[in-house]
């Protein structure tokens, strides 16, 4: 049975490059006969395969027995790894450096401590010229070890200068740490729960925020730190649904990589992640030129042939590059020529499907659910919205969750599928009790749904009409608005009023905004 998802070997043997493979042989080869290296066998008959199974694997390499294969895969993963180390260091800093503390240690070990200490210096003058503060600190640490061990006459008063340096570099460590810490804790806020739901949200978020907060000279700061300080800020703006503010800090983010060129290419991750943290800002605030420049920004930066290439960034550029295309589409309300992104972006997903974390796959499901639904394909948006609600962890994404199930609400009405609808409403009503998290919109759409079957047919507008505005009403408040952000109701209930599809709708909606 094939269990390509669950075998770690079979999985990075998949994940390289034709010029990674090629590296890989030519590697192995070095090290003995090709013929006594069954590691490579293993490594070819892996490579040939679509799925990893077993009995396939031992049929394409029969040198090896089936009691050897647990121990040659140890192998041939320990060796793809070092061959990857080798092929990109010259593309990684950070591996450049440990290799040159690893330098140090073999000098030292051979009682070379001057030469060990010339090559600490230089390490630790790189990692700080790159902002790699914990491995200057490992070069400082590995310094004042030998410095108190041994008689090196170094220069007078060396010993209060290499303390002095490790402390500052030490504070430097501890504030990105605090920084970095705060960020990861919003992001995870917002993955477990999204938006500020109500004034003690806004409050207990805020005065978490406030006291977790080093404060920071941004003069002084470096460039991770001032990074960190943007990104902290960015989330927690973001979570508290003042999408200006969110819109000012990721353009800082974003800002702080065209100020410093090179790093676009040593962080290339953070910062295809800052332009696309602006462009949710920017899709928020449906400031629609500023997103499109910004998207073009995102396109061009994936279309350079000269940056670097790896895995991990082409899974991350077709996430967000495929994200905010369908945000444009939704912006302008171009729904049925946005299902055209569909197909590629279902191949994807399943290309990247052992990168993909499932809190993005549902956040694609729900965009491709709502594409169909704007486009009046009611069918497939069901289709795609049952893939968030049969998801079995319910802590992740719970707005997420309660959209979904929202939406779907809708879609079944609008299929005129009227049993299943009120089976769909039991179940709504079920796991909002359940989630305890019931905003004045979801309440309304449910109370209105519930009662559809039960007005006459010429009573229908004017119940649209009451129901809108009820929930024109509910959007003026901040906290009430994040509904709003799933799912364009009013616009739904205008297209129902009208008798006219959604996106028309959405489209004149678009067109008189700018």
């Amino acid at each position: 049975m094939a269990t390509e998802t669950t075998d770690p070997v079979f999985q990075l043997v998949k994940s390289l490059t034709k010029s990674e493979k090629r590296h890989f042989r030519l590697f192995a080869k070095r090290q003995g006969a090709t013929e006594g290296l069954k590691f490579l066998q293993l490594f070819d008959a892996l490579d040939s395969l679509p799925t990893y199974e077993e009995e396939k694997v031992l049929t394409l390499a029969p040198a090896l027995k089936k009691t050897q294969l647990a121990n040659m895969k140890a192998n041939l993963y320990k060796n793809v790894l070092s061959s990857l180390r080798l092929y990109h260091a010259g593309q990684n800093m950070d591996i450049q450096l440990r290799e040159q503390l690893d330098y140090a240690r073999v000098l030292y070990n051979r009682g070379l401590y001057q030469q060990s200490l010339k090559m600490l210096e230089k390490v630790k003058m790189q990692a700080q010229q790159a902002e790699m503060h914990h491995i200057a600190l490992e070069a400082l640490d590995f310094e004042k070890m030998i410095e108190s061990q041994y008689i090196t006459r170094s220069l007078a008063g060396r010993a209060d200068a290499l303390s002095e340096e490790t402390m500052r570099t030490a504070d430097h460590i501890s504030q990105l740490h605090q920084l970095s810490n705060l960020g990861l804790r919003l992001y995870g806020l917002y993955i477990k729960v999204g938006h500020a739901r109500n004034d003690e949200d806004y409050e207990r978020i805020t005065t978490y925020f406030k006291t977790q907060l080093p404060k920071i000279q941004l003069r002084n700061a470096g460039f991770f730190e001032r990074l960190h300080f943007y990104q902290a800020h960015v989330w927690y703006y973001y979570i508290v649904q003042d999408f200006r503010a969110a819109y000012r800090y990721a353009q800082k983010w974003v800002d702080l990589f065209q100020d410093n060129p090179a790093m676009q290419e040593k962080q290339t991750l953070l910062y295809i992640k800052g332009l696309h943290n602006l462009l949710a800002a920017l899709f928020n605030l449906q400031y629609h030129s500023k997103f499109k420049e910004i998207l073009q920004q995102l396109e061009d930066f994936s279309a350079d042939e000269n940056r670097r290439i790896s895995p991990n960034t082409e899974m991350l550029l077709f996430l967000y590059i495929e994200t905010n295309r369908i945000n444009l589409h939704f912006m302008e309300g171009r729904f049925t020529e946005g299902l055209e992104l569909v197909p590629d972006i279902l191949e994807k997903l399943e290309y990247f499907k052992a990168q993909l974390d499932p809190h993005r796959k549902l956040i694609f499901y729900f965009k491709i659910a709502s594409l169909y639904f704007g486009s009046g394909d009611n069918h497939k948006a069901i289709e795609y919205l049952n893939k968030i609600i049969r998801f079995k962890d319910l802590s992740l994404r719970e707005d997420l969750q309660c959209f979904a199930r929202i939406l779907n609400l809708i879609a079944h009405y609008e299929a005129g599928e009227d049993e299943a609808l009120e089976y769909q409403i039991k179940s709504v009503y079920h796991f909002l009790g359940k989630m305890n998290d019931q905003q004045q919109m979801q309440v309304e759409i449910f109370r209105f749904l519930r009662k559809v079957g039960d007005i006459a047919p010429h009573e229908l507008k004017d119940a649209f009409v009451s129901l809108k505005y009820k929930l024109e009403g509910i959007a003026a408040n901040p906290f009430e608005r994040r509904p709003f952000l799933y799912l364009d109701i009013i616009s739904w209930l205008e297209s129902k009023i009208e008798n006219i599809p959604v996106q028309e709708v959405m489209q004149r909606k678009f067109k008189s905004m700018r």
